[in-house]
């Protein structure tokens, strides 16, 4: 799936989709030393506050389910021109009530606020954005999640699952079902060269992304 720069609502795919790829990333990733409080984090990892990127440079995003049939996603990838632009972008512009305004206007306070899209109704929205506006950061920050082939990659390369090809796709098939049981994700991931997998993390990890529904 092709992102636009500035991205549109509709790059997106359903919610749904895009957490159970996000979230299988982040369960594969997970280890115990990262779950340790008062620590910054870097990768993808997921929360009780929901799930997240940082890459300790260039891009952070967070989404999150804010109630039945609505999500938020917000971040900034340093591609983003919407606080630069002149005059800035109000991206809560027309923002339902229901979104963590208190967080988002913080971040904007501290210029640390690339772009917000909600999804309710069935259907993405976000601030209108002016034609002179070059980009908001959304391909840069979530083409690797929108497009199928990169997460598939991802899944299946040596800092994740270190399996293939057709495990991966068994894997994000079952998360992407909401059937993702440890044992199916242990069976489906091997051990990465360099290291061993955190199988009580993953476990944890696991639960917290709720990519199995029983």
């Amino acid at each position: 799936m092709t992102i636009n720069r500035p991205g549109l609502p509709e790059d997106l795919p359903a919610p749904e989709v895009l957490w159970a790829r996000w979230a299988l990333i982040a369960v594969l990733e997970a280890t115990t030393a990262d779950e340790r409080p008062a620590r910054h984090r870097s990768g993808t990892w997921v929360d009780d506050a929901g799930l997240h990127l940082d890459d300790s440079g260039c891009t952070w995003w967070g989404f999150a389910p804010r109630g039945e049939g609505r999500y938020v996603l917000f971040g900034e990838d340093e591609s983003s021109g919407c606080k630069w632009h002149e005059p800035p972008v109000d991206m809560l512009a027309g923002a339902p009530a229901w979104l963590p305004h208190d967080e988002l206007r913080d971040l904007l306070s501290g210029n640390e606020l690339g772009c917000v899209y909600w999804y309710e109704n069935g259907a993405w929205a976000r601030a209108p954005h002016p034609g002179t506006l070059d980009d908001d950061g959304l391909d840069c920050g979530m083409s690797r999640f929108t497009d199928r082939d990169d997460v598939l990659r991802t899944i299946a390369d040596q800092d994740h699952g270190a399996t293939s090809a057709r495990d991966a796709a068994a894997l994000l098939a079952h998360a992407e079902d909401h059937r993702l049981t440890p044992e199916l994700l242990m069976s489906l991931t091997t051990d990465p060269a360099w290291r061993q997998r955190d199988r009580p993390a993953m476990t944890r990890a696991l639960e917290l992304a709720r990519l199995h529904r029983p």
